[in-house]
C-alpha cells in the first residue's frame, strides 16, 4: 500500500520532509501541498507530481490524502492537527505539537474521544541509533538504577530572532522528550541557572543556560544549553546508574593526525547530526500506516508533556527558582506501546 501524504507548510523543514518521503522512504507519495506562499506550494507540488490546496482544511479533506504532515508555523499546528483528527486521518506534526499546554490538551482530548491514536510528534532523537542503544542498556538494567543524567546541547551560533525562552522551547525540548523516554520517568521540576554570559551573543539573549530537572523517581538531570559556542554542533548525554554509566557516542568520523595534533572534525549543523534519525523516523511512520497500525512514536501526550515542562523552565528563567511542572496525570490511553 502506498500512503498518500498531504503536506501543510512548504518551508525549509517541509521541503526536507517532502524530499525524504519522495527520495528516501518507500511506500509514500506526496500528493498534496499547501503553504501561505502559494508560489512555493505550487513549485513544491509540481516537483513531486502533487496538487496544491488553498489551505490546510481543504488539503485534509482531499480524497487523495491518507495522512497529513504538518510543518507550518508553530502557532498553526493545533488547528491543523485537530482538523486531521476530526477527519480521522493520521497526522505527523513537527514540534511543537502546539504552542500552549492548553492547545496540546485539546488535541489529547480530541484524540481520546476519537478512540484511536492518530497523532505523532516530530521528536526525532528517539530514532537516533546512539540514543536507542542507550535506551536498550538502561531498560535492561545494564547500569543499574539511573541516578543522574548529564547533558549538553551546543550550537555554533543562532540568529538574532532567537530569544532566551527559546533555549527551553526550541532547543532543550529535544533533551526533555528523549530523556522522558530514555528513563521512562516524568520530569516534575525545572530550574534555570544563568552562568557568566558569553560575549559572543546578541545583547538580549541569556546564553549559556544551565537547566536542572528532577524526575518523579528522583533522578537529577543537568543540561547545558549553549547556543553560541562557536566551535560546532555538539550533543552530549551521559546517564549514571548505581553500577555503571552509558554515554551517547559522538558521530562516527575519521581521526586525523598531523601538524603535531590528533583530532576529529566537529559537525556544524543539526541537520547533519540527525539526518539518519529523521530518515528512520519517517520510514517507521510510513511502514506503520501502510500496515494499518496506530503510530508508535512520540504521541500527543508526549507533545503536551514537553510543552508543560518547557513552560516550567521558562517560568524559572524569570524567577531563578525551581518551578513545579503543571501536568495532568497521563491517561491509560497513552501507556507506552513499543520501544519507540
Amino acid at each position: 500500500m502506498t500512503v498518500r501524504v498531504g503536506v501543510i507548510g512548504a518551508g525549509w523543514i517541509g521541503q526536507e520532509h517532502v524530499r525524504r518521503l519522495t527520495d528516501t522512504v518507500t511506500g509514500a507519495e506526496v500528493t498534496a501541498v499547501t503553504d501561505i506562499d502559494a508560489a512555493r506550494a505550487e513549485e513544491t507540488a509540481a516537483r513531486v507530481g502533487g496538487r496544491t490546496h488553498p489551505d490546510g482544511a481543504a488539503l485534509i479533506a482531499a480524497d487523495d490524502v491518507d495522512a497529513v504532515l504538518v510543518t507550518s508555523w508553530g502557532p498553526t499546528h493545533a488547528e491543523h492537527v485537530l482538523a486531521a483528527i476530526a477527519a480521522g486521518k493520521p497526522v505527523f506534526c513537527e514540534k511543537p505539537l502546539a504552542t500552549t499546554a492548553e492547545d496540546c490538551l485539546a488535541i489529547v482530548e480530541a484524540e481520546r474521544a476519537h478512540g484511536r491514536r492518530l497523532v505523532q510528534v516530530g521528536f526525532m532523537r528517539r530514532y537516533d541509533a546512539g540514543y536507542r542503544q542507550m535506551k536498550e542498556i538502561v531498560t535492561a538494567g545494564g547500569i543499574g538504577t539511573p541516578l543522574m543524567v548529564h547533558c549538553a546541547h551546543r550550537n555554533p551560533t543562532v540568529p538574532e530572532s532567537y530569544t532566551s525562552a527559546m533555549a527551553a522551547q526550541d532547543t532543550a525540548v529535544h533533551e526533555i522528550d528523549v530523556l522522558r523516554w530514555l528513563l521512562d520517568d516524568e520530569i516534575v521540576t525545572a530550574q534555570v541557572i544563568k552562568p557568566r554570559a558569553t560575549s559572543r551573543r546578541f545583547p538580549h539573549l541569556t546564553d549559556p543556560q544551565i537547566m536542572l530537572f528532577e524526575t518523579a523517581d528522583g533522578v537529577r538531570i543537568d543540561l547545558e544549553v549553549f547556543v553560541n559556542c562557536q566551535y560546532g554542533y555538539d550533543i552530549q548525554c551521559e546517564t549514571v546508574g548505581e553500577t555503571g554509566l552509558v554515554r551517547l557516542p559522538d558521530p562516527a568520523t575519521v581521526a586525523v593526525r598531523g601538524a603535531g595534533r590528533h583530532g576529529t572534525a566537529v559537525l556544524q549543523d543539526w541537520k547533519d547530526r540527525f539526518t539518519d534519525a529523521f530518515d528512520t523516523e519517517f520510514r517507521e511512520w510510513i511502514a506503520g500506516l501502510a500496515a494499518g497500525e496506530e503510530p508508535t512514536g512520540p504521541s500527543a501526550w508526549d507533545g503536551y508533556a514537553a510543552t508543560a515542562i518547557t513552560d516550567a523552565a521558562v517560568r524559572s528563567l524569570e524567577s531563578g527558582q525551581p518551578e513545579n511542572v503543571d501536568m495532568k496525570p497521563r491517561p491509560a490511553f497513552y501507556a507506552p506501546r513499543s520501544a519507540t
